[in-house]
């Protein structure tokens, strides 16, 4: 969970590598460094803390070389400091990297560098590999110009975990090798000069032109040149793939956060996820092809994600099964690989992941196909670790989500995911096609609905003034609701460090009544009018209590209940019981962002968090 950054050009590099390390902050951002090669030396610049350190530095002033590598780091390995963070060198000074990803077996590559001469400064897991290249280097007789891309394949295949490298050296100082395995990188493409990154949007604008990456393929780059390899070391032809999100959505765009901007741009990322896929007769996903005699065979469904993603999967679950009338699972992926769960060829399986590349979900992804499940990827990234590794891939378009809390590719997931619930519905034929004409109207009718919301925050900006002092919160919901109580529920505590805890609404006396205590906050959400009244009564019990509560209510369950019994009313626009995890959770969303900036903390950036989790 570290994003690097790579620039190979005629161009100062440092100032390129520190505005693609600003853009990859949502990846680690507890220490920054850079390094150059000038003269036929290697020039590191590194520091503890944010990548804004490395601009006030005297040391990076003094940087003039025109190929370079950078690194942000998220700590696995060695706590965060100026010795730990990357790049890191080898002892000669020979090899530097920077690497994201994890080496597991560092510990033993270690102890045979040190019984062969090495020495280690830092507690890192990364600086085994500068060593091990040099190690090899120094052991190649044959002297030629691939020498150096020989010793790196000798390391690389001496690695177990995930990485993916940028390597400088001097013996070849007017070139950068990177390579990949299990972690994400990109290389952009321009005219007389070349880009490495984790991410897209950290050179988005320098070029809309990528190289998407698959394990093991080693690349040179030179300025005017990009040599692509196999893991064999042989000679390989690949095609450039165009990226059209315009760079300018990587910005923040007058926004104080990107979190907020993120919010805010729900209205269009659902009405582009929708794009043509609705029309009166059918929904369109002409990429899937799947028959009826296939959807009918199928004897369950699991929905495999983390974190919001995995909420996202829950949102949809019982829509699944009402519709399509399979059984469908939601897991985690992190338990689901570990489980020996019952996988066969009659089993489908969904994974959703924003960025693509979420260690865990990608691991369950390739444990389903040894069993021969039929795969499905849930992306918002073209070209992605999971995009490519399954049977088939369909996209939000929510453009770059920069903020590490996820907002708009939450709402883009659960609106992807109910219009291929509604395409299965249609190729099963068994479902009452009246009731998808009203899911479908539904849909299209949300993101105004959204806007609306949007255009009325005061309710809730005036709460969270209450809010952001208590140190507990809990959301309660029913049914569907309850699924936007566990989104509701992570994003306060991630971003705003107030414990909260969701709970199904009936669960309540089955021990978590015994927390709840006077001026305790309590956040019940009833959208559902067939589930209301019970949840109401749950919310009575705590109110008997001496919670403090916060109803949130569409326009037709406020008729049903009694709003002087709350403290707070949150009242968001009718839609169908199916959609209402898209407009519930938007208000919420707004909740723990107002909380967060009451406490006058970095939104963007939590604690301890990254936004794209790319180890166990």
């Amino acid at each position: 969970m570290c994003g690097i950054v790579g620039y190979i050009g005629f161009q100062k590099a440092s100032p390129i590598l520190l505005a693609g390390l600003s853009k990859l902050e949502y990846r680690g951002y507890d220490s920054a460094g850079m390094a150059t090669i000038e003269k036929n030396k290697i020039k590191i610049v590194k520091d503890k803390g944010r990548v804004e350190n490395l601009y006030h530095l005297d040391e990076t002033k003094k940087l003039e070389g025109s190929i370079g590598i950078a690194h942000t780091r998220w700590a696995t390995h060695g706590i965060p400091s100026k010795i730990n963070s990357h790049p890191h060198a080898d002892n000669s000074n020979s090899f530097c990297v920077v690497h994201n990803g994890i080496i597991e077996n560092y510990m033993e590559l270690k102890k045979f560098l040190e019984e062969n001469g090495y020495h280690f400064l830092s507690d890192t897991d990364t600086e085994v590999v500068p060593n091990l290249i040099d190690y090899y280097y120094q052991k190649e007789e044959q002297e030629d110009g691939q020498k150096v891309l020989r010793a790196v394949k000798q390391a690389c295949s001496k690695l177990i975990g995930s990485f993916s490298l940028e390597i400088l050296s001097v013996y070849m100082p007017d070139h950068m090798i990177v390579v990949r395995k299990d972690s994400p990188l990109v290389i952009g493409k321009s005219n007389d000069e070349n880009y490495v990154a984790s991410d897209i949007p950290a050179i988005l604008g320098y070029t809309k032109d990528f190289y998407l990456l698959e394990n093991f393929e080693y690349v040179v780059l030179s300025r005017d040149k990009i040599d692509f390899y196999d893991q064999d070391l042989n000679p390989i032809q690949k095609h450039t793939t165009t990226i059209t999100w315009d760079a300018m959505a990587a910005d923040k765009s007058g926004f104080d956060d990107y979190m907020l901007k993120e919010i805010m741009e729900q209205p269009t990322s659902i009405r582009e996820t929708i794009g043509s896929r609705l029309d009166s007769d059918k929904c369109n996903f002409d990429e899937l092809s799947f028959t009826k005699d296939y959807l009918s065979t199928l004897h369950q469904i699991y929905i495999i994600a983390c974190g919001t993603a995995m909420h996202a999967g829950l949102a949809v679950k019982n829509t699944m099964e009402h519709l399509c009338k399979i059984h469908t699972e939601v897991d985690i992926a992190s338990e689901f690989r570990y489980r020996n769960p019952l996988i066969d060829e009659k089993t489908l399986c969904i994974f959703i992941s924003q960025s693509g590349e979420t260690a865990d979900t990608l691991a369950a992804l390739k444990l389903s196909k040894e069993n021969h499940a039929k795969t499905i990827a849930i992306t918002n990234v073209l070209g992605s670790s999971i995009s490519r590794e399954a049977d088939s891939a369909i996209y939000t378009h929510a453009g770059p989500e920069i903020a590490v809390a996820s907002t708009k590719a939450y709402t883009s997931q659960i609106t992807l995911m109910l219009l291929l619930i509604i395409y299965f519905a249609e190729v099963l034929e068994n479902t009452d096609t009246a009731e998808l004409k009203k899911i479908k109207d539904a849909l299209l009718g949300l993101p105004n609905k959204i806007e609306d919301i949007l255009k009325n925050t005061d309710t809730v900006a005036t709460i969270a003034k209450n809010l952001f002092k208590e140190k507990d919160v809990f959301y309660l919901g029913r049914g569907i609701d309850y699924t936007t109580a566990q989104e509701a529920s992570l994003k306060l505590k991630e971003i705003s460090y107030i414990h909260s805890e969701s709970y199904a609404a009936g669960e309540l006396k089955h021990g978590t009544i015994a927390l709840i205590e006077k001026d305790v906050n309590v956040i019940g959400i009833m959208t559902d009018p067939n589930l209301v009244k019970k949840t109401v009564s749950n919310m009575e019990e705590i109110i008997t209590r001496g919670a403090l509560t916060t109803a949130v209510v569409s326009d037709a369950t406020l008729k049903l209940v009694d709003s002087s019994l709350f403290h707070n009313i949150i009242v968001v626009p009718d839609t169908i019981t199916y959609l209402s995890p898209i407009i519930t959770i938007v208000p919420l969303q707004l909740l723990a962002y107002y909380v967060s900036k009451e406490k006058g903390l970095d939104v963007d950036k939590p604690r301890n968090l990254a936004k794209s989790v790319t180890v166990e």
